[in-house]
């Protein structure tokens, strides 16, 4: 049975509301890190069963970037912040502060995730403060990992490694739009709650 079928439109308003607020604060974070506008479309928030997830980001070819981290007291779940791989690097650009050419390709590879799994770090807090802001809870998180593969192989770890702990995934896309930068970056966040954490969320905002 689909898992995220017991939720009504109600459930599903107030979890897009979320993402609406997060990624405006993502936006607003991001944007004093790299120091230019950033801007960041209105997000499209669903939930989907967590085995469903890479059906609807995109082909399974695609090779991404992504950054992991996760909370647990109040509210437990993992929280991945995905972006093409190309995109992402363009990305971790604007905030190195030398020229990578003289390097090898392993150094520039490690200033490269560090940088973003300083922004992923960002984005994936500024929608955790959010949350905090409407729920009044202490989400402390992990450290951000990154990962880099393509699609189809990490959506494949992700719901081995999380499918045992959660049955659906809420999938927050959006569009991010930096200044100066021709490229629009796209990105989504993943969020995925621990058994029964969803239900506590729905019910701490009081339509469950």
């Amino acid at each position: 049975m689909d898992p995220t079928s017991e939720f009504t439109s109600i459930h599903m308003d107030a979890i897009k509301e979320i993402g609406n607020i997060g990624t405006g604060n993502a936006a607003t974070a991001l944007s004093r890190l790299l120091e230019r506008i950033v801007d960041m479309d209105v997000p499209v928030a669903e939930l989907v069963p967590i085995y469903e997830v890479s059906a609807h980001y995109g082909s399974p070819e695609t090779p991404v970037c992504a950054v992991l981290v996760r909370t647990e007291e109040n509210f437990s779940c993992s929280l991945i912040f995905m972006i093409e791989e190309f995109k992402a690097d363009m990305l971790a650009n604007l905030i190195i502060p030398m020229d990578l050419s003289g390097m090898d390709e392993e150094t520039r590879l490690q200033i490269r995730n560090s940088a973003l799994a300083e922004q992923g770090n960002i984005i994936l807090g500024a929608f955790l403060n959010a949350l905090s802001m409407i729920t009044g809870w202490v989400l402390p998180t992990t450290a951000p990992a990154v990962a880099r593969d393509m699609l189809g192989s990490i959506m494949d770890l992700v719901a081995s490694m999380f499918g045992v702990i959660g049955d659906s995934a809420m999938l927050v896309k959006t569009n991010l739009h930096v200044k100066d930068l021709d490229e629009d970056l796209g990105g989504t966040l993943i969020m995925i709650p621990d058994p029964g954490s969803l239900e506590t969320l729905l019910s701490k905002l009081g339509v469950l």
